[in-house]
């Protein structure tokens, strides 16, 4: 079967800071595969660069050598409005911090990326108002995200990452700013729609018990992804 998602010996190098000094080396020959209904986790430390790697996979920033491919797609040549494109067709993004549009409700947050590729504003609020149901929010779209709490604003944003129906899921710390119940919630509902919509996806997490009920657990170390 061919992977979702690929990356090939990805290195990702900073330049330094000021004349003279030192730049950074962050991933050197780094690979990963993830398949359609596998969900792998990312442990390391703080500053190992897991974040970074997201941020390479989902082609918001560029490795230095390298290629990232999704499905048949090589993600390193897009350019930034194809890359653009690219987030809003195959990824569903879900952040530690959920970055829910304050001025609109519920609902407008978990339709604007239909919105954003032009659907027609019915049709993507009637499918926000499937998901809102889908995570358990059915009764909140008319609410701001000010209103809800912070379980509630990540099951938002996790409707909003998933309603364009993508191939691949990007999770970077999704539990880490809630507490241990709303945490267990939060994650339950991330594995059944991971299963339900048969995603490839990659959890960046500190929780080593959640980590250890994904399929695969990889620890990035000195610029490489290792079995934990």
């Amino acid at each position: 079967m061919t992977p979702v998602l690929r990356a090939v010996a990805l290195e990702k190098t900073y330049a330094p800071l000021a004349a003279g000094g030192v730049g950074l080396r962050l991933f050197e020959d780094l690979s990963l595969e993830v398949a359609a209904g596998e969900m792998v986790a990312v442990v390391g430390e703080s500053g190992a660069g897991k974040s970074s790697l997201l941020h390479l996979l989902a082609a918001l920033d560029r490795p230095t050598s390298g290629e990232v491919w999704c499905g048949e797609t090589n993600v390193t040549r897009l350019n930034a409005r194809q890359a653009g494109e690219y987030r809003n067709r195959e990824i569903g993004y879900v952040w530690q911090f959920h970055y829910l549009l304050p001025e609109f409700t519920a609902l407008e947050n978990v339709a604007m990326p239909l919105l954003s590729r032009g659907a027609r504003r019915g049709v993507a609020l009637e499918e926000a108002a499937r998901w809102l149901q889908r995570v358990g929010l059915g009764d909140r779209g008319e609410h701001r995200s000010g209103e809800l709490s912070g379980g509630e604003q990540q099951r938002l944003s996790i409707a909003r990452a998933l309603i364009t129906k993508p191939k691949l899921l990007l999770a970077d710390e999704p539990t880490g700013d809630l507490d241990g119940a709303t945490a267990e919630r939060v994650f339950e509902l991330l594995q059944e729609l991971h299963r339900e919509n048969a995603l490839a996806s990659v959890l960046v997490t500190h929780n080593l018990e959640f980590a250890g009920r994904c399929d695969r657990v990889l620890r990035l170390k000195a610029g490489r992804l290792a079995v934990a």
